[in-house]
């Protein structure tokens, strides 16, 4: 790890709840961007961690994923300067770029499916009717899904999870992703609308609740394909989302998932990812070599017909496995 990194976390650790060092490159504390569990004070899921020469961060409670360099603006802007000046003056770009999680360094438990005892509605206002949100949305093609727009989003999820952040004076925009099962609100994931790094946020009604989007509009009796994003399972028939993680899916009467994951065979998590799809015996898309877009969103925007390209590129088994082989040299 660099020790321009080492340096500035631990400049940072006193201010990070339940700080400790787990092994040497790793370190664990409660996340301070989501606040971790609400319910149990000494939950911390929140991760920084080595891959090669880059630090990055991940939390398994609202699912997020950043730079270091990402990470350190947010918590802590003033010292975020400096860090970026001692980078530079190390040699350095002054930026760590995302990474891949590295393999095996988290594992997650999927529980028994818990029940949902609060019901929580969404007082805002659709994101089509307001001209920030619609204009982001149409410039990526998007004109349908259930999405909402938060002038605050922090300030909005004090209302429906109160006391999850302290200081909502610099709420910002962005558009709200409800998670929903048996029509009750689960979570939300937010998207912002500003250039902040830290694009996406969930926040968790339950601990316990599956971090999936689009779960209420499904026929599980039908293939449900499950993509990467919210965003994307709108451009496919009968899709969920993940929203920061795997999720069982089975758990939530899904018994014939079709995973459709980035196309990018450089990114070492996805292909982990994939390979660890393939070996469970679920049908997985294995995009052809003449793809050379990384999302569904870009592969609309490009002017694939994304359903037929989808349907047509659907494996399983055997064939998932040299599908595999040949995509990962691409």
């Amino acid at each position: 790890m660099d020790h321009v990194d080492v340096k500035y976390i631990n400049l940072i650790s006193s201010r990070l709840g339940k700080f400790k060092k787990v092994k040497p490159h790793l370190y664990n504390f409660r996340c301070p961007i989501c606040g971790d569990s609400q319910k149990q004070k000494n939950k911390a899921r929140g991760y920084l961690y080595r891959v090669k020469n880059n630090t990055n961060y991940k939390c398994h409670n609202c699912g997020i994923s950043v730079s270091f360099s990402s990470f350190l603006k947010s918590v802590d802007p003033e010292s975020h300067k400096h860090y970026t000046f001692e980078k530079f003056k190390d040699g350095k770009t002054g930026k760590n770029f995302p990474t891949e999680s590295p393999e095996d360094i988290f594992a997650t438990v999927d529980s028994a499916r818990p029940k949902f005892k609060k019901k929580v509605s969404i007082d805002l206002p659709d994101a089509f009717s307001v001209p920030i949100s619609k204009k982001y949305l149409e410039s990526r093609a998007i004109f349908n899904g259930k999405f909402f727009y938060a002038e605050n989003f922090k300030e909005f999820v004090n209302t429906i999870k109160p006391d999850t952040f302290d200081d909502v004076k610099f709420g910002e925009e962005r558009i709200v992703i409800p998670l929903i099962v048996d029509s009750k609100l689960i979570g939300v994931q937010g998207r912002a609308l500003s250039t902040n790094p830290i694009k996406y946020l969930t926040i968790m009604l339950d601990d316990d609740a599956p971090k999936l989007y689009g779960l209420d509009n499904v026929r599980k009796d039908e293939p449900v394909y499950v993509t990467e994003g919210p965003f994307d399972s709108t451009f496919i028939s009968n899709a969920i989302a993940m929203c920061g993680a795997d999720a069982d899916v089975g758990n939530w009467g899904i018994s014939n998932p079709v995973w459709i994951y980035d196309n990018e065979p450089r990114n070492r998590e996805i292909v982990n990812r994939i390979g660890r799809t393939i070996d469970s015996g679920d049908s997985v898309v294995i995009w052809p070599s003449n793809i050379r877009e990384k999302d569904l969103n870009d592969m609309v925007l490009a002017g694939h017909k994304i359903q037929e390209l989808v349907e047509s590129n659907i494996y399983s088994g055997l064939q998932a496995k040299l599908k595999f082989t040949t995509w990962k040299k691409t």
